[in-house]
């Protein structure tokens, strides 16, 4: 009997779908059963060839040889990664193996790891395809009971081809131009560069921002405090008429005009989609939307508590709704242990608020699985991703929050005032959040004079937009249309297309816009750096809107759904590609290093650029090839005695010293003997280091395009 390669994306999947499979004996990147052999990938085993790989004229980067267009773009397999490569290879071309079954991530880039291997090795065999949500034991075997025919993805795969053969001729062509017109380190990509354009702007608007003051008056009563009214509006930017109708409202008494009582409901905030988690990690926990996502990826795969993190949709299909009471049952632990067992007391039932099969594409909202958990064996950053996760899904489960609002208005000497409260009638959802609503109730009557105690003028400033914060900034995104100018179609697009990068991508963008320097953190506010503004100064026109990628995922999307032609798209860009590079080599502008640091680099002597890295102040060589980069200051995990916040090492050897925002400065020497006494003197250097250990790894630059720099030399 033929047995089934089962091709996944990482080791550990791999070994929860061999011990479902039972295939218990080990080979040399493989593991074996009876039926199944299970392999995997190491993420991408396979990628595009490099330019120079075409032509050994593109080893220089050379703008007079741009724009490189080779056709087709072949695939090779990564030098890193070749021994497993070779091993799946193996089992791929095994004469036992009858058929191929994909396991890879259920999306359009899983799609893109396993077929680019099965293209690439060139093996033709029938292919299957598992498509799971969770790869807990119960979802891997249901999966593989209801395994789908391979060619029902072919279409993804298409678009997943179509958007990194994009990429490669439109990024590749011009960073190479933009690095070689400029003689600086530059890249720019349809959806970071748009991206680095709604920050520009939003920094531009809190610089040219004019603060106005405002005025209100309050009134104060035995009962009830009062604000003045004026018309829809409780203040005004006119004080002399704000002075005029404080001496009206010093009166003895007012009388209260109307009573309306208004019963009111608030339903719990929606199931969480990759997006809104990111944000909500970063608002109250101030983790990165990188961080978030990969702490997800370890409740997903390695703990198996939560379901597949790469997700667009807040609802879940019909399907999921008879499983709800085995999740609540696993999740209803610790803090969610009085919660859990309120709502199995009776049956749960889906509602349209997260229950719409048309609202779940390729996976459903992200919801506990029916796992067991094993809470302690979770880090810090896990449980509190976890926590945030199973507020929301139980919140939806819980009837909504319900008050009563009563509204008074009142009188003095023709001017309307009007005072606010509520009752609550019933917690509701709010019972998960621990945020339990106070209620208030006054005993007011229509016609009733209330004695006046007090009249206060308030006086307030117009605020400025805040700065993006991750939080913000995914959301911006997500949402971009408001930060552009754009006629009605393309704002559509845009929002059809679901605006900037996808759920998969945008951790990565930001990250790789901290990584190149143009932009950087004060504490969780996000600016852009003298480079970034450059960069869009200089970056060609199409790659600066955000309807161009937002055009070009439309068009993903109608390759994916099999209505357009991957050649046609492919043909699309090499036009964009040969428009941008022309335009690169005709601008007459120019690049300035801003941020020479005045020292010289001690490998090979050019000048050094001061960077603001994620984590701190850098030295950096200008020059790629030499890659000479030290830190000058670093944010530790050391926190500050007085405010706890972290705190910031500079200097070297004897002299680092640590400094805080607050203002407190401590020598290291001093911080070590302070740790030690607080340990009672057990502490030693490895404890003292644990703080530190996160940040001694050298930040990433550009990595999406750190080989290829790696090959550019710089003039000095």
């Amino acid at each position: 009997m033929a047995k089934s390669v089962v091709l996944a994306e990482k080791p550990s999947v791999a070994r929860d779908i061999a011990r479902v499979l039972k295939c218990s004996k080990k080979g040399n990147g493989f593991l074996e059963g009876n039926n199944y052999i299970v392999t995997w990938a190491l993420g991408h085993l396979v990628t595009l060839q490099d330019p120079e790989r075409y032509d050994k004229k593109y080893q220089k980067w050379d703008l007079n040889e741009l724009p490189m267009l080779p056709s087709p773009l072949k695939l090779t397999h990564i030098p890193q990664t070749t021994k497993q490569f070779k091993a799946v290879q193996t089992q791929l071309k095994r004469k036992d193996v009858g058929e191929i079954i994909i396991a890879t991530d259920a999306g359009r880039e899983g799609e893109l790891v396993a077929r680019w291997i099965i293209d690439y090795v060139k093996v033709n065999k029938p292919i299957k395809r598992l498509w799971i949500s969770s790869v807990t034991d119960k979802a891997i075997s249901q999966g593989f009971q209801n395994l789908q025919p391979g060619n029902k993805y072919r279409n993804l795969y298409q678009a997943a081809v179509a958007r990194s053969e994009a990429d490669w001729y439109v990024g590749l062509n011009a960073t190479r131009a933009l690095t070689t017109k400029f003689n600086a380190q530059l890249n720019c990509g349809r959806v970071q560069t748009p991206t680095l354009g709604m920050i520009a702007a939003r920094d531009e608007e809190i610089k040219t921002f004019k603060p106005k003051t405002y005025y209100g008056l309050e009134v104060g009563t035995d009962k009830l405090k009062f604000k003045w009214k004026d018309g829809n509006n409780y203040s005004t930017f006119n004080e002399e008429k704000v002075g005029d109708i404080h001496k009206k409202l010093k009166a003895d008494s007012l009388t209260v005009k109307d009573v309306t009582k208004k019963k009111k409901k608030q339903f719990a905030p929606g199931l969480y989609d990759l997006t809104e988690l990111q944000r909500d990690a970063n608002k109250i926990y101030g983790l990165s939307a990188k961080e978030t996502l990969q702490t997800m990826q370890n409740l997903y795969e390695r703990h198996k508590v939560l379901t597949y993190p790469r997700t667009d949709s807040k609802f879940i299909s019909n399907d999921i709704v008879p499983t709800l009471k085995e999740r609540v049952q696993a999740s209803g632990i610790g803090n969610f242990r009085k919660v859990g067992t309120h709502i199995l007391r009776s049956p749960i039932k889906g509602n349209g608020s997260f229950v719409n099969d048309n609202k779940v594409s390729d996976h459903h909202a992200i919801i506990p699985t029916e796992s067991t958990v094993h809470y302690s064996d979770f880090s810090e950053r896990e449980k509190r991703v976890y926590d945030l996760v199973i507020q929301r899904f139980m919140s939806v489960l819980l009837p909504p929050y319900e008050y009563e609002e009563t509204i008074v208005l009142a009188e003095v000497n023709g001017e309307t005032l009007e005072a606010k409260y509520n009752r609550v009638l019933q917690q509701g959802f709010k019972i998960v959040y621990k945020e339990e609503a106070e209620g208030k109730t006054v005993d007011v009557k229509k016609g009733e004079e209330l004695k006046v105690s007090s009249v206060n003028r308030t006086t307030g400033e117009t605020a400025p937009p805040s700065r993006f914060t991750e939080a913000s900034l995914l959301q911006a995104m997500e949402n971009p249309a408001k930060y552009f100018s754009m006629d009605k179609e393309h704002k559509k697009t845009l929002s059809e297309s679901g605006g900037l990068g996808t759920v998969a991508t945008r951790a990565d963008i930001i990250d790789k816009l901290f990584n190149t320097f143009y932009l950087e953190k004060n504490g969780q506010a996000i600016k852009i750096t003298s480079k970034g503004k450059q960069l869009l100064d200089l970056a060609p026109e199409i790659l600066k809107s955000p309807v161009t990628t937002a055009v070009w995922e439309k068009q993903l999307e109608q390759i994916e759904k099999g209505r357009l032609d991957k050649r046609k798209f492919i043909e699309d860009m090499k036009m964009h590609t040969k428009n941008i590079v022309a335009e690169v080599k005709n601008s007459k502008k120019t690049f300035k290093h801003d941020n020479i640091s005045g020292r010289d680099c001690p490998d090979c002597g050019k000048p050094l650029l001061e960077v603001n890295g994620k984590k701190g102040k850098m030295l950096v060589c200008q020059d790629r090839e030499c890659g000479h980069r030290r830190n000058v200051a670093k944010i530790t995990n050391a926190r500050c005695p007085n405010c706890k916040k972290k705190m910031t090492l500079s200097g070297e050897g004897e002299g680092q010293i640590f400094t805080c925002t607050c203002g407190h400065r401590e020598k290291l020497s001093s911080f070590k003997a302070r740790r030690d006494k607080a340990q009672k003197g057990k502490v030693d250097k490895r404890t003292v280091n644990k703080y530190l250990k996160k940040d001694d790894k050298e930040e990433p630059i550009n990595n999406a395009l750190a080989d290829q720099l790696k090959k550019l030399k710089l003039d000095k």
